[in-house]
């Protein structure tokens, strides 16, 4: 697998703590460094076979068709990418014109994310997203009728400017427009945001547990009963649908982040880029990588595995623990689960799987807390 950050957008969302610039002062030579990037960790990934390759952000859907046909390439010459690959571009709705999507229509992107986030004027405008709603449903309508069928949209709930009949509207919209895959957050307060600031300034309303509760709820009552496979807490698709490239992350195979932030692992280890374009670009130039490494112990790859598992429907094998980490292990999570699982929050099936029920979706963080092991 391969994810591609890039750190470029036309306006800062007010809620986003990704690592981005509304710059684009490097963004040439940062395009460059990437490539560079590439070739000096080939050999990173001991599988040479790539079934999945992503470009995030950022907004991805700035970069201009022959960009990202030159790192799709650059990829190419030192792995093989499968002929069936998952080739995934993020995309803002205001990006995504008839002329840029008839140029993506020509390179190698199967596979399109969409960042609706909503329908309605006044909530783009709260959360200062560059798109206004009629381009947030014409850009799915361009998309499709241009023959791309591979699609998700993401959706936000929890703020305070949306009322749960506006929710199922928005919600709707994506079901009538036949969108395949659908990938829904409640909205959270990240420090040095302008959310957090003009939330402490009195300026907009602080956020409200219970609305995003009952919002999640919503969510999957209405996606679930239209035919909708609710397979990680915040993702839906539609049957053989599912995001190949994130179901992946979630069961832990290993991946190559290229770019500023980006992140990696490879079984043993986690590595991750500098956050800061210049010194990225610097660092590559002068072929020393600008990143840092952690090993990982034992425990760690167990709680990793605990973390992502216990998001998805395929949940926490209780055979795995046991065969990858000892009975030890298993006798850990089976002692702190018991009181989630006499509470309802946590189910177990007769085959040893390990997973939430819709209530114990909106407690996974900690549950899965509870479950870790600390050196």
């Amino acid at each position: 697998m391969f994810y591609f950050h890039i750190p470029f957008c036309k306006q800062a969302c007010h809620y986003c703590d990704f690592h981005f610039s509304t710059s684009l002062k490097y963004k040439e030579d940062l395009l460059q460094a990437m490539q560079q990037e590439i070739e000096l960790r080939a050999s990173y990934l001991e599988n040479k076979k790539v079934e999945s390759l992503y470009f995030g952000g950022g907004t991805p859907s700035i970069l201009q068709a022959k960009e990202i046909d030159a790192l799709i390439g650059k990829v190419a010459k030192y792995f093989e990418i499968s002929s069936d690959a998952e080739i995934t571009l993020e995309a803002n709705p205001d990006d995504l014109d008839k002329k840029k999507v008839q140029e993506l229509r020509n390179t190698e992107i199967n596979r399109f994310s969409i960042g609706i986030q909503s329908f309605f004027e006044e909530d783009l405008k709260w959360m200062n997203r560059a798109h206004n709603s009629e381009e947030a449903r014409s850009s799915i309508m361009r998309v499709q009728d241009a023959g791309f069928e591979n699609i998700t949209c993401d959706l936000i709930y929890g703020y305070p400017l949306l009322t749960n009949s506006k929710w199922k509207s928005n919600m709707q919209s994506l079901i009538d427009l036949e969108v395949p895959h659908i990938s829904s957050y409640s909205m959270t307060v990240e420090k040095k945001t302008a959310l957090a600031h003009l939330i402490n300034k009195g300026k907009t309303p602080a956020l409200n547990e219970e609305q995003s509760a009952e919002q999640m709820f919503m969510l999957i009552d209405t996606l679930t009963s239209t035919g909708y496979e609710h397979y990680e807490i915040s993702n839906f698709a539609k049957p053989d649908r599912y995001a190949r490239h994130n179901s992946n992350y979630w069961k832990g195979k290993p991946y190559l982040g290229i770019g500023p932030s980006a992140h990696s692992f490879n079984g043993t280890s986690r590595s991750w880029n500098i956050a800061n374009n210049a010194l990225y670009i610097k660092g590559i130039l002068t072929k020393e990588l600008p990143l840092k490494t952690e090993q990982l112990s034992k425990n760690d790859r167990f709680n990793e595995y605990v973390m992502t598992s216990l998001r998805t429907k395929w949940g926490i094998d209780k055979k795995y623990v046991e065969k990858e980490f000892g009975n030890d292990y298993l006798s850990s999570i089976l002692k702190n689960i018991e009181e989630y699982f006499h509470k309802e929050l946590v189910l177990i099936s007769e085959e040893g799987i390990i997973s939430l029920s819709p209530s114990g979706k909106l407690l996974a963080d900690q549950i899965a807390a509870e479950l870790f092991i600390v050196d």
